[in-house]
């Protein structure tokens, strides 16, 4: 009996956490296009990544090789390093992988040196370096546990979070010190070098330190939870454990302080005088640093109190991206080094609000100030004050910059003559145009330094994703990839639909024919903001077919407040996340022309913004949907954090309550619409989730208690926002549709 007939889909989703087990990823290569290093586990079952290193150089062809074209070798073995011991993860380690939604184990993430030779990571606690030309590894001796370790760019130091304070070490593993911490007079609410709750959450900032291209100092953030409130997380199955107490700045509520320190190597100011440094052009005094040592760089915190990114590279002096707590306004400074003094190099304005890159504002290798505006409805890449984009591209995100060109990831823009609906491309963009380097209806993503570009690639035909080594555009290797084979094949049909034109995905129960008649319909969107669901690759569809081979037609519908069409389609939600709803409703009486869908048994299942679009489905309009499955949804939108929710609400709840009070499923009198049917609602939410905190089921259970509404809660005990656990994620599909089978009255 072959895999694919022992393992049914559920257990196998589950297993290889959704196919992604086994497949390369974090790629970087070095300048001299010698190497590619990058993560990856043994199998598409094995959850512990080693550190591999791809030897571009070495034709040598044979097992290990991949393509053959090159060698693949270790760099970094966890089961080596820690002796086959088990990993220990500290609660703040646990902390940064929740946030950037990390389910995996061993080598999650690493940093490089300059030249690509010295590369460091933490691993259960612990420092490592990896000399990657040598194929060496060694232990540091460093306090610990150990968060987010770093090389300098010349690879003579290495410097690490522990216990909220930023230290230093030779990468000869002499004189550990410490660089930023903790005064006598600053209490636990204190961290150095750490990013905050909202800037790993929602502003996908998830450092807090930056070293300088000179390798002689670093940029530092100070962040003072004080002023934030405090939550408690418990775990109801094990009341002999104290409740975890986090720092939660929900929806107008105040966020962390957050300030930003130039240190020296010896602790010292920002110009290696450990001197006070002087006003900053934004207003204010450069205040003494962490210890007394240190140079604030100042700006106008009171109008611009989030810290976006922060860019240092060789091109130019530091570089900051600044919001306002509106999201409205955004200043671009340079940094004196010297004195710590800001000067605005751009500023940004948006009636909506103002979209984040990552990992831009940069500067060009002649100075100039690369970004991506909103520019004529469009959204742009501007290198000084030239957009050398226009309609015909939505671009998405900057992937390398280099000296006569940038390369991007972008979509069709609305006035494209093809929609090319669920395709994302890399292209290269110079003075003289824009040229695609991608191939192939597909998603397309690519890393690159100098003449050396690692083309990521996923389609429709097969399941998951390439990665291709390519030279000036000429391929030198393919890097081997082992995720598991699914055990179904998706056949999603891309299509438009409404007078929106919203982008759909529907797919049919395998050897659906015709005379089978019309099928009971499900809706499977995640359909908010920064979650685009209609792709054009074919593992983003396996979970949804599997659903259709249980008898369903399923639809996923991105409509308004999606990313990756147009600046106007993802503002249309402003103070109005309800036409999410609206727009999944257009897609599907306009689907039902062309598919055979029962719109007399339709439900909706989501997790997050789609637990919410779920439950706001059987709630608001129950004469369209019979049945929702909500899994850990945003109820009560007070609860939620401000970044997000301030930026699609336009303020705190003290400033548009009538705004809040529309989009709760909570609500005053107990329930919205109380003389609606009622519809079998499922609800699931994982007791550990610190984001989606479990008092936003628990209202919403009791809510519908009060008005005499029959519904279902699964708790999970132990989960949080993510459902790593084999059995748990295996299970949940497995009830999921169990209860929508039940409740549209199948057999």
């Amino acid at each position: 009996m072959t895999l694919r007939q022992q393992l049914s889909f559920p257990r196998q989703h589950a297993r290889t956490q959704r196919f992604t087990l086994g497949a390369p990823r974090a790629f970087t290569v070095s300048p001299d296009g010698a190497r590619v290093t990058f993560l990856r586990s043994s199998s598409g079952t094995d959850r512990v990544n080693s550190l591999w290193v791809l030897d571009l150089e070495d034709s040598t062809s044979g097992a290990d090789g991949g393509s053959g074209e090159g060698r693949e070798r270790i760099a970094a073995d966890p089961a080596v390093l820690l002796g086959g011991a088990v990993e220990r993860l500290s609660p703040e380690e646990r902390a940064r992988r929740e946030r950037s939604r990390e389910g995996s184990g061993g080598i999650v993430g690493y940093a490089v040196d300059g030249a690509g030779q010295l590369a460091a990571f933490a691993l259960s606690g612990r420092l490592f370096t990896a000399e990657l030309l040598a194929g060496t590894t060694r232990e540091l001796p460093v306090r610990g546990p150990v968060i987010d370790p770093r090389p300098s760019p010349d690879g003579r130091h290495v410097a690490y979070v522990a216990d909220g304070a930023l230290r230093v070490i030779t990468a000869d593993g002499e004189r550990d010190r410490e660089l930023a911490g903790r005064s006598a007079a600053e209490g636990e609410d204190i961290t150095y070098g750490l990013a905050e709750f909202i800037a790993a959450e929602e502003m996908s900032r998830n450092r807090g330190y930056w070293w300088s291209p000179e390798s002689d100092r670093l940029l530092v953030a100070r962040v003072d939870t004080a002023p934030v409130r405090r939550w408690w997380i418990s775990d109801p199955a094990h009341p002999e454990r104290e409740p975890v107490r986090v720092a939660y700045p929900a929806a107008g509520t105040p966020n962390a302080d957050v300030r930003l320190f130039l240190v020296g190597l010896e602790g010292s100011g920002g110009d290696g005088s450990g001197g006070e440094g002087s006003g900053g052009a934004e207003g204010g005094q450069a205040a003494d640093g962490p210890g007394g040592a240190g140079t604030e760089a100042v700006w106008d915190r009171a109008r611009y109190p989030y810290l976006a990114r922060v860019h240092w590279s060789a091109a130019g002096v530091p570089l900051l991206l600044v919001q306002s707590r509106d999201q409205r306004g955004q200043l671009y400074l340079a940094v004196d080094t010297a004195t710590g003094a800001t000067t605005t190099v751009h500023r940004d304005e948006d009636p909506a609000w103002l979209e984040l890159f990552a990992e831009l504002p940069a500067w060009a290798p002649d100075g100039r100030l690369v970004r991506i505006a909103d520019e004529g409805g469009a959204r742009v890449l501007m290198v000084g004050d030239r957009p050398l984009t226009g309609p015909q591209l939505h671009v998405r995100a900057v992937l390398d910059i280099g000296e006569h060109d940038v390369l991007v990831s972008a979509s069709a823009g609305e006035e494209a003559a093809d929609p090319e609906i669920g395709e994302i491309h890399v292209y290269r963009v110079s003075e003289l145009g824009v040229e695609r380097l991608s191939e192939g209806a597909g998603v397309h993503s690519a890393v690159r330094t100098g003449e050396v570009t690692v083309l990521v690639s996923a389609g429709l035909d097969t399941s998951g994703a390439s990665a291709r080594v390519l030279r000036d555009g000429k391929r030198l290797a393919t890097v081997a990839s082992y995720p598991e084979q699914p055990v179904l094949t998706a056949r999603p049909v891309l299509t438009e639909a409404g007078a929106h034109r919203i982008p759909c995905a529907v797919l049919l129960p395998s050897g659906y024919e015709k005379s089978d008649g019309p099928l009971p319909v499900l809706l499977d969107p995640y359909g908010g903001p920064h979650g685009q669901r209609v792709v054009a690759a074919q593992n983003a569809y396996l979970t949804s077919q599997w659903f259709a081979d249980q008898g369903f037609a399923v639809i996923v519908a991105d409509g308004r407040g999606t990313p990756g069409r147009s600046p106007a389609w993802e503002k249309a939600v402003k103070q109005n996340l309800l036409l999410s709803l609206d727009d999944q409703i257009e897609a599907l009486h306009a689907l039902a022309e062309r598919f055979p869908l029962d719109l007399g048994r339709v439900a909706m299942r989501g997790w997050s913004f789609g637990g919410y679009l779920a439950g706001l489905a059987v709630l608001r309009r129950p004469d369209v949907f019979h049945a929702a499955v909500s899994g850990a949804p945003v109820t009560d939108l007070r609860l939620y954090d401000t970044h997000y929710q301030e930026r699609y609400l336009g303020g705190g709840p003290q400033d548009v309550p009538e705004v809040y009070a529309a989009h709760s499923l909570v609500t005053d009198d107990g329930l919205s619409a109380p003389e609606s049917p009622a519809r079998p609602l499922m609800i699931i939410h994982g007791l550990a989730d610190d984001n989606v905190v479990v008092a936003h089921t628990l209202r919403l259970s009791a809510a519908l208690l009060a008005a005499g509404r029959p519904h279902e809660v699964l708790p999970l005990t132990g989960v949080t926002h993510m459902t790593p656990q084999e059995e748990v994620a295996e299970n949940l599909l497995l009830l999921q549709v169990d209860f929508l089978k039940r409740s549209l009255g199948l057999g």
